[in-house]
């Protein structure tokens, strides 16, 4: 018997590029929100036939909304179309975003090596821009973003 193959990928959102670097973000990214405009690219490119066949094992398994970080698991067989369409969302509630993948993984594991060091570099990143305005709050919430990323499982 051969398990069922899964492809995680670490994905980055950047809302609205064009944007001032200390300004609030307009929209926050939850897993609902990047799921359907992931689902809503699928189908407009590849089709109701094209949604089905990826669904089946599609599931955003993160989101930080702090440092806009996801992480998504796709099958193996469709991970391409997933791939495809993550790279062609261009906007997710009506605001621009620019997605992209960091890390292109088989086992879950990987991929949350991959996104625990890309987290701790985006935060420190974060946490050169916002500089002594960085509330408590938002170290918490980061801290424990962390752990649960080290706590991911299928």
């Amino acid at each position: 018997m051969v398990g069922f193959k899964n492809r995680y990928m670490v994905v980055e959102v950047n809302l609205n590029p064009n944007r001032d670097l200390g300004t609030d973000d307009p929209i926050i990214i939850t897993p609902y929100n990047i799921t359907k405009a992931i689902k809503d690219n699928i189908l407009v490119n590849f089709g109701e036939c094209g949604l089905a066949s990826s669904v089946g094992s599609f599931q955003v398994k993160y989101v930080n909304h702090i440092t806009k970080l996801c992480i998504i698991r796709a099958s193996r067989e469709e991970c391409q179309k997933v791939w495809s369409a993550i790279t062609m969302v261009r906007s997710i509630g009506n605001f621009p975003v620019v997605v992209n993948l960091l890390d292109l993984s088989g086992s879950i594991r990987a991929c949350k090596n991959a996104a625990l060091k890309c987290e701790e570099s985006k935060f420190d990143q974060h946490k050169l821009v916002v500089g002594a305005s960085l509330s408590a709050d938002v170290s918490k919430q980061m801290q424990d973003s962390l752990e649960k990323i080290k706590m991911l499982e299928h």
